[in-house]
């Protein structure tokens, strides 16, 4: 007999797994998949490694533990100025990736728009179309990836109701500059649009250039979900330790939403993060110092074997550009040939987009790993150019 099986929506395997399997079967350095050789800071380890022995053990509140909500809205209080109310305005969540989907389904029913921005987290487009909506994509262009108003507008329908916003930007390092920003604001009042910020690298950044918050708008703050991630602050990618923030009626629509997708976190982990954003933002200071080291190390050995550079400052990521670096084929064959032929593991960022006549002459590079990782894939990739 035939078992009958209905019309779920595709999802393929996201390019991070895939690309980090052929890492594995190969034996190469993985450059690809966006996460730390190092481990966090010592003194949140150990609060998680006490919390764990000590307890509590059992469900902690939906919406986060009193002690991590509280500290969020002093960490964002204290380092961007920004007021939330822990008790009304935030919601923690099993990873920014479950902030993403609890907001997204919240918001977003059968048949509405979302405006997706690419080269686009890849996240987003299955879960807006798990919510029944459509995604509106936005494409920007290498080398420059900005935003200006007329793209945006250009995507606004009628059924639009959400913006995606991601900022930094993963996977092209960008921070999105004044003129951006204000161009999101403009389109999101004049449609009455709301903002789904994705902020979770709003920490990895150079400590210069201070990280400014669409919700940090006056005439956004009740329009924006702003998502954050304990495991880019902090460098422990595994924890899956996330949070939404919102005006209150926007933050129960995602409560309620949260409740029946994860439904809450390791309270053990919760109190180690909670202690962590109150007593390690000095660490902050340096970690971003040792990441801006990391992307200057790694640039300066992919520029000197001859790959040219796309624009990056943040997040854990960098680029190169195939075609200004004389390489004649797309950026999917070349990561393959890469991993498989010369043992380095890449991500192409056409995996970022959707449709036909995508961008695929950039190459993404994870750089947050140790000076000794780095320098073995730039001896590899230094014997690859002349493969290319």
């Amino acid at each position: 007999m035939t078992q009958k099986v209905g019309g779920p929506i595709p999802v393929r395997t996201t390019i991070f797994e895939a690309m980090s399997a052929k890492a594995v079967a190969h034996g190469a350095i993985n450059l690809g998949q966006g996460f730390p050789d190092a481990c966090g800071p010592q003194s949140v380890r150990e609060a998680a490694a006490r919390a764990l022995l000590e307890g509590p053990h059992q469900y902690p509140r939906m919406r986060g533990t009193d002690a991590l909500r509280e500290a969020i809205g002093r960490h964002y209080a204290a380092t961007q100025g920004l007021p939330f109310d822990p008790v009304g305005e935030i919601v923690v969540t099993s990873g920014a990736t479950e902030a993403l989907a609890a907001a997204i389904f919240a918001l977003l029913g059968p048949g509405d728009g979302a405006i997706v921005i690419e080269p686009a987290y890849d996240a987003y487009a299955p879960l807006v179309r798990r919510a029944g909506a459509v995604p509106q994509f936005v494409r920007l262009q290498p080398p420059g990836w900005r935003i200006d108003r007329a793209l945006l507008e250009a995507a606004v329908t009628p059924a639009t109701r959400v913006i995606l916003v991601n900022d930094p930007v993963n996977p092209t390092g960008r921070m999105l500059d004044a003129q951006e920003r204000e161009a999101i604001r403009d389109v999101a009042l004049a449609h009455d649009l709301l903002i789904i910020a994705d902020e979770v690298w709003e920490e990895v950044r150079p400590n210069h250039r201070l990280h400014v918050s669409l919700a940090a708008d006056p005439a956004l703050r009740s329009r924006t979900v702003k998502i954050g991630s304990a495991g880019k602050i902090f460098q422990v990618t595994g924890w899956k330790v996330g949070w939404a923030c919102a005006a209150p009626d926007l933050a129960a629509r995602i409560a309620a939403t949260h409740q029946y997708l994860t439904f809450t976190t390791s309270p053990a982990l919760q109190q180690a993060v909670a202690e962590g954003l109150d007593g390690e933002r000095g660490w902050l200071t340096g970690m971003r110092d040792e990441i801006e080291a990391g992307r200057a190390h790694l640039a300066a050995g992919l520029q000197s074997a001859g790959f040219a550079l796309l624009p990056s400052e943040a997040t854990w990521f960098l680029s190169i550009d195939l075609t200004a670096s004389g390489i004649a084929i797309d950026d999917v064959s070349f990561c393959t040939r890469l991993v498989v032929q010369h043992g380095v593991a890449a991500i192409p960022v056409s995996a970022f987009f959707e449709g036909e006549d995508v961008p695929r002459n950039a190459v993404r590079f994870c750089h947050a790993k140790a000076r000794a990782t780095i320098d073995s894939a730039l001896k590899r990739l230094a014997r690859a150019k002349s493969d290319f």
